[in-house]
């Protein structure tokens, strides 16, 4: 394990090991086809770019030429390309590389393995070190760099390359192909090479989410993080994951870890340790290769706080991940005078001055960061092995035993304690005496731990509940990462408590403990502010997202040991459903509460079925019905492939019905791809709504109702009164033709006009987060609530008064309202800076019902939320007339990045034709 002496002889190791190499040798075995003879120019060559065929073609080739190089492939894109990676290692290890697996395998997952048996096996392993490149593609250093790593891996033939090959297996992982495509032919179409620009490009550089497909790492839903996922956490276990990026802070080369507090306080501290190990090397290797210019810590926002970014979700997997974001294009580049960053300090230990730069250089600080963690894990590869299985071992022994994890809320409780006790003067985190932190008797130490907070043993998801296919989605998706999930074979009680068969139980004593934790437990962010009282510190991503929250399930921790007649699964389940027998029926009822109910539906309209809602129906208001004996084999196979709960009748249910009909749907997007729109359009297809995209061009042509009942307007689409809306530079003329009817914003002259006309005229508009900003171009009555009355009128509050960054909170919900059918009475919804409304006094009169509000001043339930109760009495999602239209109004994320499933039944209700 790193102790204080391993990671200084690591240290002094590092530096020395720089020093004595200067960068890679330039020593190379003949037979090896180099890049420029390959693509007819270096890597890194001024405005020129190899595309993902060119790699494909070059890795290939090297393939069989080289006798360190096996290129697999781990599965397919989005678009329909292969996604590669490169295996590189000593021929002798490739003839023993799946005992090396097995190794990493048994060692990461640490069970049935006593300390002597995993120290041996590390003794026979391989360090794994995954490196990867291209998954934003238009930060096109990451994708190229991994050319030139190949090659020099295969190619070289100095000592040291020998060594990292004898104790390393590289795994050299593309990340997004089908952007790597994209963006490198847009550079590449302009014949002068002067007038190349990665400006411009006309859609997402992966196909539904662009840039957020580094969001993606514990959800999956996407089938290159679903690869990647893969071989992570299922095949491979890296102890080192390396995640290439750019763009490095202004007035620097690169940032490089260490990275900035808070780290998340779920994993196991060899994982922020190792990182500063590893990324001490790396800094080690920079200043001794002469190259300035890199920083760390607050020298940029990067933490280790939130799980779902490539590199991050690695932590909560007992891995080191690190992060390089560095500056390059191929096209040359300035970097900037930065007075701030012109004097050497501990995050910036060997300042840059300000030079013109070309890609290759950047090229050649990626290799040598690139040759820093190889040189490292060479180095330690029997530590990092171990300590693999140590952290794996610590995890299974931590959830078998009553264990607290201390939070900041639960400090909280002993500083104010204190304060009782010492008659109000309270205990600051950051108060000194004599230069030492203000220190409170042990007692108190028990306030951290009660019995109820101790950390569960397990989850249970049971089978009753009132969603179970969306449970049984998120037990995949925790498998996708790795994660061991157990089904109940036969009914079980625990703690006085009936679970019926097919409940699903996760239970913590499993070396992906952190992620388990993550998945189900609140995260309870820290209060990061720069100094007493001022502005918060914005989060690197998410504040807070626990999995479970989102997707609305039903679930008990389970503080205490537990077993019953449990299965542990290999394979994903399949949600399986039967359609209970009857004569005749005279048609078929499905739950309003189970999200893939309204997948079901569609396939019923598209069949021609006749489907009705009950506003008022024992099963729950929303209940559908399916009408006729003939939608049978339908509904059957709806039961038996997505798991809905199918109920035969032999009467139509009495009362009033909704009549639902197929509504033609337009999801609006722009020229070049709205990230937020993306996630719909995904989250539309999954769930087989039939839908048209629409650019802003075609919405201010009018005449909308020709087209469309429906229109979705993502987050990000519609102009903030009082905030000047960008326009896109572009010369349409530059644009192929098929982009060119794409190009436009939305604008208060000519959009909201036509959509004003499009709601008067009976059309229904569903507008999220800041998009809501169409109530007020429309004139509704309808405020912000997020303000502070003064004499002189209301004032928004300022950041150090309220601020709360992607996180998870709860509102109360009105169930029989059309919009919420199917909703429970209290939901969680994910919030990010989110509007949040304030009726005027006419709302009522006008036809604005609230369909969802904050009723409680401390509405947090996983994050950040700092002055949250400003949210109280707020409403969050509305519904107003607008002519013989309705404009649906979500403050919250309730898309966000296709994990919210508890909240997606408010776009769905609304997608009905009546």
């Amino acid at each position: 394990m790193f102790d204080s002496r391993t990671r200084a002889a690591a240290l002094v190791a590092a530096a020395a090991l720089a020093v004595a190499t200067g960068g890679l040798a330039a020593q190379s075995r003949g037979g090896i086809t180099p890049p420029k003879t390959q693509f007819g120019f270096d890597i890194g060559a001024d405005y020129q770019l190899a595309t993902y065929r060119q790699l494909t073609e070059y890795w290939r080739k090297l393939d069989a030429e080289s006798d360190r190089l096996r290129v697999v492939e781990i599965g397919k894109t989005a678009e329909g390309r292969p996604q590669l990676m490169a295996i590189v290692t000593a021929p002798d290890n490739h003839r023993r590389l799946s005992r090396y697996q097995e190794i990493a395998r048994r060692l990461a997952l640490a069970e049935d393995l006593s300390t002597a048996q995993a120290k041996a096996l590390a003794a026979e392993g391989k360090a794994v070190v995954w490196i990867d490149g291209g998954l934003h593609a238009t930060e096109v250093l990451g994708a190229q760099q991994l050319i030139e790593t190949t090659y020099r891996l295969v190619s070289a033939d100095d000592e040291e390359t020998r060594r990292i090959l004898r104790d390393v297996v590289i795994l050299l992982v593309h990340a997004n192909p089908d952007g790597h495509d994209l963006v490198a032919d847009w550079y590449l179409r302009e014949a002068d090479e002067r007038r190349r620009s990665l400006s411009g490009v006309p859609r997402l550089y992966q196909k539904y989410i662009g840039h957020d497909n580094n969001r993606d790492s514990y959800m999956s839903t996407q089938p290159e993080s679903t690869n990647m996922n893969r071989v992570l956490y299922r095949e491979w276990f890296p102890h080192i994951l390396y995640n290439h990026h750019q763009t490095g802070p202004s007035g620097t080369v690169l940032f490089a870890p260490p990275f900035r507090d808070p780290f998340n306080y779920v994993f196991d501290p060899l994982v922020p340790i190792g990182i500063d190990l590893v990324g001490a090397a790396m800094h080690q290797r920079f200043a001794a290769e002469g190259k300035p210019g890199a920083t760390m810590r607050r020298g940029a926002n990067y933490s280790t706080w939130w799980n779902g970014g490539l590199r991050t979700t690695a932590y909560y997997h007992n891995m080191i991940g690190l992060l390089t974001e560095a500056i390059g294009h191929p096209t040359p580049m300035e970097i900037p005078f930065v007075p701030a960053r012109a004097i050497a300090s501990g995050d910036l230990p060997y300042p840059i001055a300000p030079q013109t730069w070309h890609f290759r250089q950047s090229i050649e600080y990626e290799l040598t960061a690139n040759m820093a963690v190889l040189d490292v894990a060479s180095r330690y590869r029997e530590t990092f092995l171990f300590n693999a299985y140590l952290m794996g071992r610590r995890s299974i022994e931590r959830g078998s035993t009553d264990t607290w994890t201390v939070t900041p809320r639960r400090l909280d409780r002993v500083r104010q304690s204190v304060g009782d006790r010492d008659g109000g003067a309270g205990v600051s985190p950051a108060a000194t005496m004599g230069g030492r932190l203000a220190e409170v008797p042990a007692s108190f130490v028990g306030l951290l731990r009660e019995p109820a907070d101790r950390d569960p043993r397990g989850y249970i998801l049971s089978a009753a509940q009132r969603d179970f296919p969306t449970a049984i989605k998120f037990a995949n998706t925790l498998m996708k990462t790795g994660v061991t999930v157990h089904r109940a074979t036969a009914g079980f009680t625990v703690n006085g408590k009936a679970y019926p068969a097919g409940s699903i139980v996760v239970k913590t004593a499993q070396a992906f403990r952190p992620h388990v934790l993550d998945m189900f437990e609140p995260q309870d962010h820290p209060h990061d502010v720069a100094f007493p009282g001022g502005p918060p510190i914005p989060p690197y991503d998410s504040a807070g997202w626990t999995l479970a929250y989102q997707m609305g399930l039903e679930f008990d921790r389970v503080l205490g040991a537990f077993d019953g007649p449990f299965e542990r699964l290999s394979t994903f389940i399949e949600p399986r459903a039967a359609v209970p027998p009857l004569a005749n029926p005279a048609g078929f009822l499905l739950s309003a509460a189970e999200n893939d109910a309204a997948r079901a539906v569609n396939r019923l309209l598209a069949a021609g079925a006749r489907v009705s809602r009950y506003p008022q129906h024992p099963a729950g208001a929303g209940t559908w019905f399916v009408e006729g004996a003939e939608a049978a084999a339908v509904v059957s196979r709806a039961a038996a492939e997505l798991g809905v709960t199918v109920t035969p009748v032999a009467a139509k249910p009495a009362g009033e019905s909704v009549p639902v009909g197929k509504a033609r749907i337009g999801l609006v997007d722009e020229y070049g791809g709205s990230m937020p729109s993306g996630w719909i359009r995904w989250l539309l297809e999954q769930y087989e709504f039939p839908f048209e995209v629409v650019y802003p061009p075609g919405l201010d042509a009018g005449s909308l109702e020709a087209r469309f009942d429906v229109l979705i307007v993502a987050d990000d689409l519609i102009p903030v009164p009082g905030r000047r809306a960008g326009s896109p530079s572009i010369d349409p003329s530059t644009v192929p033709e098929p982009y060119r009817s794409q190009i436009g914003r939305v604008t208060p002259e000519r959009t909201i006009p036509a959509l004003k006309a499009f709601l008067d005229g009976g059309g229904t508009i569903v507008a999220i987060g800041p998009s809501t900003a169409l109530a007020t171009h429309l004139r509704l009555p309808i405020a912000s609530a997020l303000v502070t009355r003064t004499p002189t009128g209301d004032r928004p509050l300022k950041q150090e008064e309220y601020y709360v960054p992607g996180s998870v909170l709860r509102v109360r919900v009105d169930p029989a309202q059309p919009l919420a059918w199917g909703m429970p009475a209290q939901a969680d919804v994910y919030f990010d800076n989110s509007p949040v409304f304030r009726l005027g006094p006419d709302a009522a009169s006008r036809g604005i019902v609230p369909i969802a509000w904050f009723d409680s001043p401390a509405p947090l339930r996983s994050g950040w939320a700092w002055g949250q109760h400003y949210l109280d009495g707020g409403i969050a999602i509305a519904e107003a007339r607008v002519g013989k239209g309705r404009l649906v109004l979500c403050g919250p994320e309730i898309t966000f990045r296709a994990q919210p499933h508890g909240t997606f039944k408010f776009l769905f209700n609304a997608l009905r034709k009546p």
